[in-house]
């Protein structure tokens, strides 16, 4: 086992090391320069598709808006509190900066993601709308590219179990029994019971459920910081040159906080940054996919709010509260900080971090139940959707209780391989992407 151990850590140095994060980057980059800043130029338009889009009737699953938050449900979670704090523990301030570029170029890549994964969607034997990296490579590259998919699926399928599910399940646990003394047994069986009420009604209930408790937790997340900022308000423009300064500069040991070179702070925060907001890895378009529209682009615009919300918002809030309040410096890290940085400054400060990592985390295995579903779906047919559920909601019990070092090693490091066949897809399928947006944006379709 120790053996297995050693060599799935040697393969995630790799799989996570320098390459990857440049191949990450680069592909934002180059979407974002074929788009001609597309993402960044019509934000705007992408805010006024989603509230269009509540109650859209064209065809699909999901409504636009409930196919943003499925997605957000998987993103928005542990990244937005427990890996801003490390992302500044161990690279200092500036590594927000980096955080903030990686969110930047992903808007680009969101909305190629979900562009693909609206024109090349199928309909299963059910009559659902299914889609996704598996499906935009079988039937845009061709028979010739569907091992490629096939390995999306797969590596998809074993890490939704990891990232989405146990790990999660162990978070909400921990911080339960160590806040109320709750017995992580009875956490993880509440929440197998929970979890499986919503997954009973298939891919519409958890949309609604989604629909319903993302927006709400993260507005109450957000007026807390935001309360805390305003509070504080002669130190923001401080926090904010902090980050930009030391993102080029570097950031000098000092308290408990042992220094960070400019080199970590880029690591570190593009690291963080693809974690949280999952751009690239190739999971949302599988909920975008769902979504009822009659146009990629208009899906594509909704998509990129995604990365906008979760790291731009969400990670800049809680990086801000943390470095105002001192205590990045204190040697201390993950959840803990936020929790400390939170609780300093506004009475109850802890229980809405406690809350939101219990709701995030709650939400973000009804968000990677549909892709892992999905990619089981794809490597087995529709036979196989009821004996997954059943996995799925036995292991939350199992991730409450048990020691997940391993488990978020092995999950982290499939989720890295989720990214490489997708980053190759979106690379190839660049040309289409590029037209439809053009056609869409130069039609009236547009106005």
């Amino acid at each position: 086992m120790e053996l297995v151990r050693t060599l799935v850590a040697d393969l995630n140095g790799l799989v996570w090391g320098i390459p990857m994060l440049v191949l990450i980057l680069g592909t934002g980059l180059f979407l974002m320069f074929g788009l001609v800043f597309m993402p960044l130029r019509r934000l705007g338009y992408g805010f006024r598709m989603l509230w269009v889009g509540r109650q859209s009737k064209d065809a699909g699953d999901i409504t636009p808006f409930n196919a943003l938050m499925t997605s957000l449900s998987a993103t928005v979670g542990t990244g937005n509190i427990a890996g801003v704090a490390t992302a500044i523990a161990l690279g200092g301030p500036g590594a927000i900066f980096w955080m903030w570029c990686t969110a930047l170029v992903g808007m680009a890549t969101k909305y190629a993601e979900a562009v693909l994964a609206v024109k090349y969607r199928e309909t299963d034997e059910a009559g659902q709308y299914v889609g996704g990296p598996m499906y935009y490579i079988k039937n845009g590259l061709g028979s010739k590219w569907a091992w490629l998919g096939t390995t999306f699926a797969v590596f998809g399928a074993i890490a939704g179990f990891g990232i989405g599910n146990m790990v999660q399940a162990n978070s909400v646990s921990a911080v339960l029994h160590s806040n109320f003394g709750l017995s992580p047994l009875w956490v993880g069986l509440i929440m197998a019971a929970l979890v499986a009420v919503v997954l009973i009604g298939g891919i519409k209930r958890i949309a609604r459920v989604a629909g319903g408790m993302v927006p709400f937790m993260a507005i109450a997340y957000l007026g807390g910081g935001l309360c805390i900022l305003l509070m504080n308000a002669s130190a923001v423009p401080g926090a904010l040159w902090l980050i930009i300064e030391t993102a080029f500069t570097g950031t000098a040991a000092t308290g408990g906080f042992a220094g960070a070179a400019v080199a970590a702070a880029i690591q570190f925060g593009i690291a963080r940054g693809i974690f949280s907001n999952e751009a690239g890895l190739g999971s949302a378009p599988i909920a975008h996919a769902c979504a009822r529209t009659t146009d990629p682009v208009r899906q594509g615009s909704v998509a990129m709010l995604g990365t906008f919300i979760d790291t731009l918002l969400i990670c800049t809030i809680t990086a801000l509260v943390i470095i105002i309040s001192g205590l990045w410096t204190t040697g201390e890290s993950g959840a803990a900080l936020s929790s400390a940085a939170f609780d300093q400054s506004l009475p109850g400060g802890a229980i809405i971090v406690t809350l939101g990592l219990v709701v995030f985390a709650f939400t973000t295995i009804l968000g990677w139940s549909v892709y892992g579903l999905r990619c089981v779906e794809f490597l087995f047919g529709i036979k196989a959707v009821w004996p997954f559920r059943l996995l799925w909601v036995a292991a939350i019990p199992l991730g409450a209780v048990l020691k997940l070092d391993f488990v978020w090693l092995l999950a982290d490091t499939l989720n890295a391989l989720m990214a490489l066949p997708n980053l190759l897809a979106l690379i190839l399928l660049a040309p289409v992407v590029f037209k439809l947006t053009r056609e869409y944006f130069s039609g009236e379709s547009a106005n």
